[in-house]
């Protein structure tokens, strides 16, 4: 069924052009928009009224950990972490080997529900259950698939909990893609895959046709860890394996780079995501993103679910860091849509969409929109979300699932894991 949108203030993505017009979204993975300039009585679809509301596409996030999402008010770790590694000991490690198929399944739906609330209808995320491994990609998928959020999905493999989750890791990751859903092969970092794993996840992803997606230089110990490991930089080490060779592959965070790793990245042509606030939050320093190249992009890294908040984020710190502009900032946020077409993503076109109520005191236009994206625009301004052409998110209210039943078994499944986390 084609969804109309009636006296509409569309901004184009790309040229950041706005015409006031009436537009035809058609439904499905491979619909597209029609401009129209008047809509008959008898449209033979849903009619949604913008009022002359800005209307633009919807968000993606570059990388995710939706795995997180229950952590929200989580007991304290048994030691408070002193670095990076102890955060990762302490707390996500401790998290993610207490997960089972329906702590992610809740914290698939809680997170998917969030991004659809804040127009982001697309996420590449990068998950962790090392005790629930099998099975548990098409859990997240099909979580997303219920709200109507389209993914790209890989599973996080490491070395760090022995013989037995690595092989697991891996046939989940092969069983995952042989299914013909599109995805990546994940790594947690250099530090923790030895050189075994790195070989037959390379191996994987050449299979598929696919990119490895992994965490690179997060924090100085990632690379003191592989100088002292394999006598090489951690950028070196994952050229040396073919790691930046394969199709979309993607390095999240590279913020200790030397100038050489930074060469290696830019000519690979590598999908770079920049985190800022959990970097922020890490305390592990902020990257200087300008010379990796043009494939930059925004994540949030499992902090939250609001891609405006981590773009805002990103531009006041690279005030600091690296002189970021309006221009780059905008083109950051909005790269991810070129991997998704690369990788023949379904549901990252342009039928979705975001309905803002933007009650700004000044005049939107296409020569001042980046100011309004930086200094305006923000989630409390979504109203109406489409997603491949079906509205999902209606007057801020979810259509596709019950709001509170979600976020009530969220709420159950956050207190088994907490209770988990107390035992230890």
């Amino acid at each position: 069924m084609t969804l109309y949108l009636k006296d509409a203030t569309y901004l184009d993505a790309e040229t950041l052009e706005i015409r006031r017009t009436n537009i035809a979204v058609e439904e499905g993975p491979g619909g597209g928009l029609s401009f129209l300039e008047t809509l008959s009585g008898e449209t033979g679809g849903r009619l949604v009224d913008c009022g002359g509301a800005l209307v633009t596409r919807a968000f993606a996030c570059g990388h995710h950990h939706i795995y997180s999402t229950l952590a929200r008010g989580m007991p304290a770790p048994p030691k408070i972490p002193t670095n990076f590694v102890e955060v990762l000991e302490y707390v996500w490690w401790r998290l993610d080997k207490r997960l089972d198929r329906e702590m992610i399944e809740a914290s698939a739906l809680a997170a998917a529900l969030h991004m659809a609330k804040r127009g982001v209808t697309f996420c590449i995320d990068h998950h962790a259950s090392p005790f629930a491994i099998e099975g548990c990609l098409t859990t997240i998928a099909e979580a997303f698939e219920r709200v109507g959020i389209g993914y790209l999905l890989c599973y996080e493999l490491s070395d760090r909990d022995g013989k037995a989750p690595a092989e697991a890791g891996l046939a989940e990751a092969d069983a995952y893609l042989a299914s013909g859903r599109k995805g990546h092969v994940g790594l947690h970092a250099s530090f923790t895959v030895g050189d075994d794993l790195l070989r037959r996840a390379v191996a994987l992803a050449e299979k598929h046709g696919t990119g490895i997606h992994v965490h690179v230089a997060e924090d100085t110990a990632d690379q003191d860890h592989c100088l002292a490991t394999y006598g090489k930089r951690v950028v070196s080490r994952f050229a040396d394996a073919g790691v930046l060779a394969l199709p979309h592959t993607i390095l999240a965070h590279c913020i200790h780079l030397n100038p050489e790793e930074r060469r290696l990245v830019r000519e690979s042509g590598a999908w770079v995501v920049q985190n800022t606030e959990s970097n922020l939050n890490n305390n592990v320093g902020l990257g200087d993103y300008r010379d990796l190249g043009e494939n930059v992009m925004f994540g949030t890294d499992g902090m939250h679910s609001d891609m405006l908040r981590s773009a805002k984020a990103a531009f006041l710190a690279g005030q600091g860091t690296e002189g970021l502009s309006f221009e780059e900032t905008y083109r950051r946020f909005r790269n991810v849509h070129r991997l998704t077409a690369a990788m023949e993503a379904p549901g990252d076109g342009p039928n979705n969409l975001v309905v803002f109520d933007y009650d700004t005191p000044t005049e939107v236009t296409a020569e001042n929109f980046l100011g309004h994206f930086v200094y305006g625009l923000d989630s409390a301004h979504v109203r109406h979300v489409i997603a491949q052409g079906k509205l999902i998110v209606e007057d801020r209210k979810v259509t596709t699932v019950d709001e509170g039943e979600i976020l009530a078994y969220a709420r159950e499944q956050g207190k088994r894991l907490w209770e988990r986390l107390e035992k230890v």
